[in-house]
C-alpha cells in the first residue's frame, strides 16, 4: 500500500461518484443544507432519498460532519 494512499472515508469518494455520478461537493452541500443533524438520521436519508448504499452514505456523513456541518 503506498504511503499517500487515500484513508478513511475519503477512500470512498472515487467510487462515489463514479457510481452516483455527482461530486462529492455536491453531496456534501446537500448533507450541509439538510435540516437533519444526526449521523445516523442523514445517513438514513441518503439512502432512502437518493438511492446511496450505506457504506457510501456512512461516509460522506462522517467526513462531511467531521469537517463541520
Amino acid at each position: 500500500m503506498a504511503e499517500n494512499a487515500v484513508k478513511g472515508p475519503a477512500s470512498y469518494f472515487p467510487s462515489i461518484e463514479k457510481k452516483y455520478g455527482r461530486p462529492v461537493a455536491e453531496w456534501q452541500e446537500l448533507i450541509r443544507s439538510s435540516p437533519l443533524a444526526k449521523h445516523m438520521e442523514l445517513v438514513a436519508w441518503l439512502k432512502t432519498d437518493h438511492g446511496l448504499g450505506h457504506g457510501h452514505a456512512n461516509a460522506l456523513v462522517a467526513h462531511t460532519l467531521a469537517a463541520g456541518k
